[in-house]
């Protein structure tokens, strides 16, 4: 069913009574569906990821529909689905059990000795593998009634599901992390679906996943480098060699061509937002100085579309939000990046 614009004007003000970005889409007429995942369990450092979907969909009201790079992107339907109530709760919950443990840590004790905190982390495990399944048969349902498919969450564990369920159709594609961490942890702190540990997990679970391609690269340990050096399928742009190659005289273009030319032909984008400079993001759950501007990740954007590869799925995490309305900067850069990853995916 197309999407009826016969009464709708894009240049008033958004309707809260439509979906997100002021749209008049539901599920069944949009192209593009997007998945919120109100998760944050294995958070490090902040919380208020998990609120991440719904802050992102009251600033995408303030999103002016016109871009200059995909014009009349949105006449194709985006639509997000209700946030899911239950998985929210069970985040929280499981929130409070992940506080214990890493408290217990931090104070330099031994898990595996803690009959009780043994137990609430065989309980964060399994929640993990719970979401993930979730996750995995959601976007699954959508992509066999035709649906293009996007995630927004929530910490960046939320998506293995739904690179899970993409391999079930893509035989061979590729990974885009833009990040500042490498996320290359094996069960970081004990959690075995752990935020830090996304990319490995992809790594090890999804063997459709040919290459990984990292883009600002900043903050890491000995035992990610280590397997960035030794895993063929990673390729690594530390956001030092980034600003040192500028730094030096080559430019964005130049170092936009070689990041694309590591791309297979299918990719998927894996956005955390705290790839960005912390000033556009500061309330992220570890903010990292470094980074880029949104301007620069949209310029990459328009090169991997112009190169001819297929953009297979996307997922948007870490978006927080501050107390006061002024740190709601996170939810307004959050939601322009969102607009401009659904324009190109449906372009």
């Amino acid at each position: 069913m197309a999407l009826d614009l016969s009464q709708f004007d894009a240049n008033s003000v958004g309707l809260s009574s439509n979906n997100i970005f002021g749209l008049p889409s539901t599920q069944e007429n949009a192209d593009l569906v997007i998945l919120p995942v109100p998760w944050e369990v294995t958070i490090s450092y902040r919380d208020g990821t998990s609120r991440g979907p719904e802050n992102i969909y009251d600033a995408s009201m303030q999103v002016d529909l016109y871009d200059p790079d995909v014009k009349d992107g949105w006449k194709k339907g985006f639509y997000m689905m209700p946030v899911d109530k239950n998985i929210k709760k069970k985040s929280d919950y499981l929130r409070q059990c992940a506080e214990l443990i890493i408290s217990h840590l931090v104070d330099g004790g031994n898990v595996e000795d803690n009959e009780q905190l043994s137990g609430k982390l065989q309980e964060v495990n399994n929640g993990g593998v719970m979401l993930c399944n979730w996750v995995q048969e959601m976007t699954l349902t959508l992509l066999k009634q035709g649906k293009k498919v996007a995630l927004v969450g929530g910490d960046h564990s939320t998506p293995l599901g739904f690179i899970k369920a993409l391999a079930t159709i893509h035989s061979d594609f590729g990974v885009l992390q833009i990040d500042a961490h490498a996320d290359l942890r094996n069960a970081y702190e004990g959690f075995q679906y752990s935020h830090a540990s996304i990319m490995y997990n992809v790594l090890k679970e999804v063997p459709q996943v040919s290459k990984l391609v990292q883009v600002g690269i900043r903050d890491y340990c000995d035992e990610e480098v280590e397997m960035i050096n030794q895993d063929s399928r990673i390729e690594t742009f530390f956001d030092k060699n980034i600003k040192e190659r500028m730094y030096e005289g080559e430019t964005w273009k130049k170092i936009c061509e070689d990041i694309v030319s590591k791309l297979p032909n299918k990719v998927y984008i894996s956005f955390d937002i705290d790839g960005l400079d912390p000033k556009l993001c500061p309330n992220t759950g570890t903010p990292v100085p470094g980074g880029f501007e949104l301007d620069q990740v949209f310029y990459l954007f328009k090169l991997i579309k112009a190169s001819g590869k297929e953009l297979i799925g996307f997922d948007l995490n870490e978006v927080s939000v501050g107390v006061k309305t002024a740190d709601n900067i996170d939810a307004i850069v959050g939601a322009r990046l969102l607009y401009k990853l659904c324009n190109y995916f449906v372009s």
